[in-house]
């Protein structure tokens, strides 16, 4: 018996080599001009049967692959299919099939609301079809999904495209907010009607929106919550504000622009004061001036301090072709004489804290005096090392503000133009434009103007106008931040991040700003349920009136806000009496704060998420504003994992837009466009690999030469999918498959390999990894089957007799590669895999793959012993066909010495007799006669190719060890080449080989 010389130790390769009944099952192989490493396609041997390439005695004797799957669709033939396949295969009942079946665990990916305001594309694309492979995975895994779709429906960009070149003039809110309304139920309707065409499982009658009443009381819970516990409050500071859109704007609502030019300046401001410690040094050399650089010279006016580092050294220098004495940062002398273009000469050094005292002129408005003030916020990197201190026009300005109690007067209205505040000379102009330049001249006409210069930098810009915004100080309602910090950042600490890289950003995030605006000044939005007292214009707002407001949300929906009287909205604990005292609020909330609170709404508070997946520009948005109201509220975040995607580019790596005419339209993609030539109909599992196969963690580019990759792609699986079906015609799994244990070795293997495959598959999966999914797919179907398996069992396939036990069970394996495949390829190709379905054998009419759950590998498939069998027989064969470059190996006569050992005994359990034209070895060394021998005969012929290596077994976890010599010596077969088969196993080319028997049989090994 098989290893009967080898220890208890290595019980496990004798139960492998015991396993088969020896000699049993060995049939003869196919012949190949390939090896493992060379590439075979799953349709194209170099050897086919005779009879297979046209009319011939032996063409009813050959199994050739019959079925009607098509290896290719195209155009309106591939669109009909896909749309066909969804309507017979369920796909729009599918998510409430899953919901009603029992499953032990949920898998909720909460759905991050797309914004209502266009047509979708291919960022809708990527970010739904990524979501989809996932919940597609976790169904068929067994979970029971939940996953419902929403959209974010209110805010600005809704507002300004719903009017147009109307604008509000003359519009109520509520005829504005209708308008919205319409506007936003249209672009939601295009866009789920994509989302369905996309294959994305959902329950499309039960999604969720943010302007639906129910919604918008779940929000105000939160709201009322967070009000309570003092998170939520009013107060008039600095925020950034946009002069287009007319209102208040969070850090979420910024575009950043990189290429913004401002004209930066170089401004004094004479001191007045000397600091103490300077005046006893340099109190006597005349008129000092501090030098301060700004890159929004229309602040100016609203200059009430200078701010120096208190741990930096400055130095008082003087100019060489001026005489000139400047106050700045020590370590700025050398950059500023470079850039002023004259010589500095220190005459004293101080320190930051030595400059306390001092007091400035400010340089535009006569008799106003303004201080030096220590701020730890000055840095040396660019400037002076001093910095100009405007409270109302700047977030860390307004900081000193309220420590030292300064000033914070406003002298810019809501259109970005001065008000009367900042005098006459400035009076309506915009701070943007001619207000900025007209301040640079009112600078220059006094002498304190040093040098104006263009400054290309990054810059605030409105995300929906596209316009430039201002820091302008206003009364707001904003979320107290810093108070949920850290408790913010150790609930994120225990959330899994993916790509982890992005969790630096998110910190990032949560430490820019100490507090959240959000209030907006518009009409289309969740109204602040706030009342405020004519008189006095304090705010009335607190339990009972928050409470009753939510109620009146719930039933009637938001527009009530505006529809009904004032005594209906305030609650009763408010006097008759009193309600005429008051007015209902303006502002409406945030739409941060609207989708930020979609774990409230939608997953029912006790609820958690185990992931949101979303583009990197939710990292400032959805993710920070659900994460802040979730701690506010539950004290934990509302997600267990986070997986962040990059942004769509063209393939030539730009940003899409009209002007460069790069858009591509994932309609478009599908269906083709009015040239198929140049616009072809792709179909939707051709986007859907694009979205699987892109390392969705950097940008991920999409154009023709993508799609085509894609389509070639899907096209080269089909041509493996349909290989595999036609070779299952007539077999059925259920009464004809083969148990393992009675499998030919090599069908063992390749169930040994596919379970492999189907455990790697699944942690690709688990892991986001659909794109590492498609790898392990190609390498599996290129190296383990196209190059390798198929290559060598077509002869069996093909030649032996239909119901013989090494055709069914080569034709059992062939089937769970198909079920296997199949399985593992639909989260991504949905249409695909149901489509293979519907032609694969075993299955009741009515069955679909989704409703059959995910790959069936079985354990008694890992077969350490026969991998170690196998993969040493084909470490010998590729050592025999590298002496036979570009030759057929089906044409030599092979002798295989093994020096007596392990591999020996392994190699000789592939092939009982020492000599044989019909043994396993020989299928797998693809010759025409195979001898097995400890050592080579003497008389070998003179034309004899000999090679040789060595081949390492490793066993039971690296305790069975052994290298093993051998050599291969092949010789030109003298037999003929077999008519029927093409094997050269025949005694003549006129007659088959003894396989085959007169009347169109063949007979059985």
């Amino acid at each position: 018996m098989l290893l009967c010389r080898i220890s208890a130790v290595s019980q496990s390769v004798a139960r492998w080599g015991t396993s088969v009944r020896r000699g049993a099952l060995l049939h003869p192989a196919l012949s190949f001009n390939t090896s493992r490493c060379q590439n075979v396609s799953s349709t194209e041997g170099t050897v086919h049967p005779a009879a297979a390439q046209g009319a011939g005695p032996y063409r009813d004797s050959v199994l050739l692959p019959r079925t009607e799957f098509p290896m290719k669709l195209t155009g309106q033939n591939l669109i009909d299919r896909e749309v066909q396949i969804q309507q017979e295969c369920g796909f729009a009942e599918l998510y409430s099939w899953q919901r009603e079946r029992k499953a032990k665990k949920e898998y909720c990916l909460h759905d991050g609301p797309p914004y209502a305001n266009g047509d979708p594309h291919v960022g809708h694309a990527l970010n739904k079809i990524l979501k989809d492979i996932q919940n597609r995975f976790e169904m068929l895994r067994g979970k029971q999904v939940h996953y419902v779709p929403g959209w974010d429906c209110h805010g600005l960009p809704i507002e300004l495209k719903a009017l147009g070149e109307l604008g509000t003039s003359g519009l109520s809110p509520l005829q504005i907010r209708q308008k919205a309304r319409e506007f936003a139920e249209g672009a939601i309707a295009r866009q789920r009607a994509a989302f369905q065409r996309w294959g994305v499982m959902a329950d499309w009658d039960k999604c969720y929106y943010t302007f639906d009443g129910t919604y918008e009381a779940a929000q105000l819970k939160v709201f009322q919550d967070m009000h309570s516990k003092g998170l939520i409050y009013q107060d008039y500071k600095p925020v950034f504000w946009s002069p287009s859109s007319r209102t208040a704007l969070a850090e979420a609502e910024l575009e950043y622009n990189p290429q913004h030019v401002s004209k930066a300046i170089y401004a004094t401001f004479a001191l007045a004061t000397l600091p103490p410690k300077m005046a006893e040094a340099v109190g006597e050399l005349g008129s000092i001036s501090v030098l301060v650089w700004t890159t929004q010279p229309w602040t100016i006016p609203a200059n009430q301090a200078v701010c120096f580092m208190p741990n930096a050294q400055y130095s008082v220098v003087k100019r060489r072709d001026s005489s000139q004495l400047l106050l700045v940062a020590t370590e700025r002398v050398s950059s500023l004489a470079t850039l002023l273009s004259t010589e500095l000469e220190s005459v004293g050094t101080f320190t930051g804290t030595e400059l306390e005292g001092g007091v400035c002129q400010h340089p535009t408005i006569p008799k106003k005096e303004v201080p030096l003030l220590p701020a730890n916020f000055v840095t040396m990197g660019k400037g002076t090392g001093l910095v100009h201190t405007a409270p109302a026009h700047g977030m860390e300005d307004y900081s000193v503000a309220s420590h030292f109690k300064l000033s914070v007067e406003c002298i810019v209205d809501e259109e970005g133009r001065f008000t009367e505040l900042a005098g006459p000379e400035l009076q309506s102009l915009s701070v943007m434009g001619e207000g900025n330049d007209t301040v640079i001249s009112m600078l220059k006409a006094v002498g304190s103007l040093v040098k104006e210069e263009e400054c290309v930098h990054s810059y605030p810009y409105d995300w929906r106008s596209k316009e430039p915004v201002v820091i302008r100080p206003s009364k707001q309602w904003f979320i107290d931040i810093a108070s949920l910090k850290d408790k913010a950042k150790e609930v994120l600490a225990k959330v899994r991040v993916i790509p982890e890289s992005a969790r630096g950003s998110l910190l990032a995030h949560l430490d820019r700003r100490p507090y959240w605006c959000i209030s907006r000044q518009r009409s289309w939005g969740v109204p602040i349920p706030v009342f405020y007292h004519k008189e006095t214009g304090e705010p009335l707002i607190n339990k009972h009136t928050v409470s009753h407001v939510t109620q009146l949300f719930s039933e009637k929906g938001s527009d009530c806000w505006w529809e009904l009287p004032l005594e209906s909205l305030l609650p009763p604990e408010v006097k008759a009496g009193e309600v005429t005292d008051y007015e209902r609020g303006d502002d409406v909330l945030d739409i941060w704060f609207d989708s930020g609170t979609s774990w409230a709404a939608v997953l029912g508070g006790e609820a958690l998420a185990d992931v949101y997946v979303e583009g990197k520009d939710q990292i400032g948005g959805w993710f920070q504003s659900s994460l802040l109201t979730s701690v506010a509220v539950q004290k934990r975040a509302p997600y267990k994992a986070l997986m962040i995607h990059d942004f769509v580019i063209s393939e030539k790596g730009e940003k899409m837009s009209k002007s460069l005419g790069n858009i591509v339209d994932p309609d478009t993609v599908i269906h083709g466009g009015e040239d198929p030539s140049v616009s072809p109909a792709y179909g939707v599992d051709v986007l859907r690999w694009w979205v699987a196969e892109s390392n969705v963690f950097s940008e991920v580019q999409i154009g023709p030469n993508v799609l085509n990759s894609a389509r070639d792609s899907i096209n080269k699986l089909r041509n493996t999918l349909k290989f595999l079906l036609g070779n299952l015609q007539g077999f059925d799994p259920r009464t004809q498959a083969v148990d393992p244990k009675e499998m030919h070795y090599i069908d063992q293997y390749l169930l040994h390999l596919l379970r492999n495959y189907s455990m790697k598959m699944t942690d690709a999966y688990n892991d986001f990894g659909a794109g590492r999914a498609i790898r392990l797919l190609q390498a599996f179907i290129t190296r383990d089957l196209s190059k390798f398996y198929f290559s060598i069992i077509k002869d069996r396939l093909y030649c032996d007799p239909e119901d013989s036990l090494g055709r069914r069970s080569c034709q059992t394996v062939l089937e769970e590669i198909l079920d296997g495949v199949t399985r593992s390829i639909a989260p991504i190709l949905p249409h695909l895999a149901e489509e293979v379905y519907l032609h694969a054998p075993g299955h009741n009419e009515g069955e679909t793959l989704f409703r059959s759950g995910w790959i069936k590998s079985s354990p008694v498939w890992r077969r350490p012993g026969l991998e170690e069998a196998v993969e040493g027989a084909c470490a010998i064969r590729d050592s025999f066909l590298s002496s036979i470059p570009g030759r057929n190996a089906a044409e030599y006569e092979l002798t295989i010495e093994i020096e007596p050992g392990l591999l020996f005994e392994l190699i000789e359990s592939l092939q009982d007799e020492p000599t044989s034209s019909s043994s396993q070895l020989t299928e797998l060394m693809m010759s025409s006669q195979t001898t097995l021998t400890s050592a080579l005969p003497r008389d070998l012929p003179a034309d004899a190719l000999i090679s040789n290596g060595s081949f390492l077994i490793n066993l039971e976890g690296g305790v069975i060890r052994e290298d093993s010599a051998y050599q291969v010596a092949a010789v030109p077969t003298s037999m003929a080449r077999c008519p029927r088969c093409r094997r050269y196993t025949s005694s003549s080319p006129d007659c088959p080989c003894p396989r085959y028997i007169g009347d169109g049989t063949t007979l059985s090994a």
